[in-house]
């Protein structure tokens, strides 16, 4: 992401670089020395809006820590989601940078007028929402966290 979109979107620094690997538990050994200790979180299947459908999907979950910085890594088991076309697409590793908002409604409004576009989303309740952004030609997704609750 350039610092000119980032100025425009008025974002803060990233919390979070979230990477698609193939198998969890390879990709634990590979980075636990340099991001571990990891916490694990199986969450089981969950509901997102993906590309204007609501799909179901499936992943395992590891969180460690740079810094300030959390590390997610992240692997598709199931159902139609981000993480599956950066799969089919023989990708693995970094996928998504993430930023922690106050209002995502009106961060959406304003990426979408740069050229971003809402992919996948869910609002979880009052002050949780998510969203992930792709814009033609980056690779890389922009992931929008609105937790208000701390």
């Amino acid at each position: 992401m350039s610092e000119e979109l980032k100025e425009r979107l008025q974002l803060p620094q990233v919390d979070q670089v979230g990477f698609v690997v193939r198998d969890l538990h390879s990709a634990l050994a590979l980075y636990e020395p340099m991001f571990g200790p990891f916490t694990l979180m199986d969450p089981g299947p969950m509901t997102y809006d993906y590309r204007g459908s609501e799909e179901e999907c499936d992943m395992r979950l590891a969180f460690g820590k740079s810094g300030d910085v959390e590390i997610e890594l992240i692997q598709w088991l199931r159902g139609g989601c981000p993480h599956k076309e950066f799969i089919d697409a023989g990708r693995e590793g970094m996928h998504h940078l993430r930023f922690r908002i106050d209002d995502i409604e009106s961060k959406l409004a304003e990426a979408e007028a740069i050229g971003y576009r809402a992919i996948w989303r869910k609002r979880y309740g009052e002050g949780l929402a998510v969203a992930y952004l792709e814009r033609e030609g980056d690779p890389l997704f922009v992931e929008l966290f609105e937790n208000t609750h701390g």
